[in-house]
């Protein structure tokens, strides 16, 4: 059996309601297609011009974890 078909027999065995509320879900997936892909995350406080070198990400680790109790694990 092929897709369309599958769907077409499980959309006609729904209550009317049901088939309301799939038609607004439908809707809504249609209408989140045509904003198109996300930005990615890295360029959202480019803005900002912070710059952290990898010597302060490794000060930083050493600073939260330096007292993490290793021996208790």
């Amino acid at each position: 059996m092929i897709l369309e078909q599958s769907i077409l027999d499980a959309i006609r065995s729904l209550p009317p309601e049901k088939k309301t509320e799939l038609l607004s879900f439908l809707e809504r997936l249609k209408n989140d297609d045509v904003k198109g892909p996300r930005d990615s995350g890295y360029g959202l406080i480019s803005h900002l011009n912070v710059r952290i070198s990898a010597e302060e990400i490794d000060q930083a680790r050493q600073k939260i974890w330096g007292a993490f109790p290793r021996d208790d694990i």
